[in-house]
C-alpha cells in the first residue's frame, strides 16, 4: 500500500498524471527514513530538513504538515503494509502540485509515503569489498539548492551508471572548484589517526541527518577530533580510513580507493554509538 495525501492506495493504482510536476521539473523533494518497532530514527531531524527545504523551495507547507501529523501518517502506512516489527525503509516524498511550466500556478503541495521491510534493525558495519572512484564528469555546485534532499539527481544517476559500468560499488563525487564532497548516496568521513574530517555544507555536499549526528557524536567524543573542512582528491589514498552515511545504511566503510586499501576500525567504534542515539532521538 502507498500512502497518497492521506489515502492508502495499492501499490499498481496510478496516482500521478503526466502534469505531475517531480515528473516534468524534479520539483520535489524526499526523506528517507529508518523505522524499528515504533520508532523512527532521528525522525525531528528528518522533520525540520524537510520543513526548510520547503521554505527554501517556496512550497507552501500545510497547516497539518506537524511532526506528529506525518509520522502518524508513516505510521499508518507502515500498518497497512503489515511491517509491524523489525525494519522498515520510509520514503517521504513531497512535490508541488500541478500546474504551469518551469513557473508553477501554485505552491501547494502533495505527499506520498512508501514503505519497505528491511532485514536489520541496527546500523551494521558491511565489511565486504567496497571500491570507489572519483566521478569527474560533471560536478556538483557549491550552493544550498546541492545541500537539500530533492529529486534533482541526475548527476547522481549518471555516477551510478558509470559505478556499474566500471565494477566500482560508489563513486566519489565533487564540486567545482574540484574538491571531493561526496559519494552518490551519502556523505563522506576520512579518518587519519584520531582526526575524522567531513566537507563543509558550503563545498555542495548534502545536509544529511547521519552526518549531522555523527558530527556531534565525534565533536562529543575525547578519542577523535572533528574537522569540518575541503577534501582534495590527492588526500584519499593518505588517509586511514573512508567512510560513508546515510540513513538508511547508517556507516559504509570504503576497502579500496585506487591502490590504496583501507581498515574500518573506526567505522566500527562509530557505529555502536550511532546505534544508541538513534534510539534516543
Amino acid at each position: 500500500m502507498v500512502n497518497y495525501n492521506g489515502e492508502l492506495l495499492t501499490e499498481d493504482k496510478p496516482i500521478f498524471t503526466n502534469n505531475n510536476r517531480a515528473f516534468k521539473y524534479g520539483d520535489a523533494l524526499f526523506e528517507s527514513v529508518r523505522y524499528v518497532n515504533g520508532t523512527l530514527f532521528f525522525w525531528e531531524d528528518h522533520y525540520f530538513r524537510l520543513m526548510a527545504s520547503m521554505r527554501i523551495l517556496r512550497m507552501e507547507i500545510p497547516m497539518e504538515f506537524t511532526l506528529e501529523f506525518l509520522e502518524e501518517e508513516i505510521k499508518k502506512t507502515i500498518t497497512s503494509n503489515k511491517l509491524y516489527s523489525g525494519a522498515v525503509r520510509v520514503r517521504l516524498t513531497v512535490f508541488r502540485n500541478e500546474g504551469g511550466l518551469y513557473t508553477p500556478s501554485t505552491n501547494e503541495v502533495s505527499y506520498v509515503i512508501e514503505t519497505s521491510a528491511m532485514e536489520s534493525p541496527f546500523f551494521i558495519i558491511e565489511e565486504g569489498e567496497y571500491e570507489v572512484e572519483l566521478f569527474k564528469d560533471y560536478y556538483v555546485n557549491k550552493d544550498m539548492l546541492s545541500n537539500l534532499k530533492s529529486t534533482n539527481k541526475i548527476l547522481n544517476v549518471v555516477a551510478g551508471v558509470y559505478a556499474e559500468e566500471n565494477g566500482y560499488a560508489n563513486c566519489l563525487l565533487v564540486n567545482t572548484d574540484k574538491k571531493v564532497v561526496e559519494a552518490i548516496n551519502g556523505n563522506l568521513f576520512l579518518v587519519k589517526g584520531n582526526e575524522i574530517k567531513t566537507p563543509p555544507l558550503s563545498d555542495g555536499c548534502l545536509d544529511g541527518i547521519i552526518r549531522k549526528n555523527l558530527m556531534k557524536i565525534i565533536a562529543g567524543s575525547e578519542e577523535y577530533d572533528l574537522v569540518e573542512d575541503s577534501i582534495s582528491p590527492f588526500e584519499l589514498q593518505k588517509v586511514d580510513e573512508l567512510f560513508i552515511t546515510n540513513s538508511i545504511v547508517g556507516i559504509q566503510p570504503i576497502s579500496k580507493y585506487r591502490k590504496k586499501e583501507f581498515e574500518a576500525k573506526v567505522a566500527k567504534s562509530l557505529v555502536g554509538k550511532l546505534n544508541a542515539k538513534a534510539r534516543i532521538g
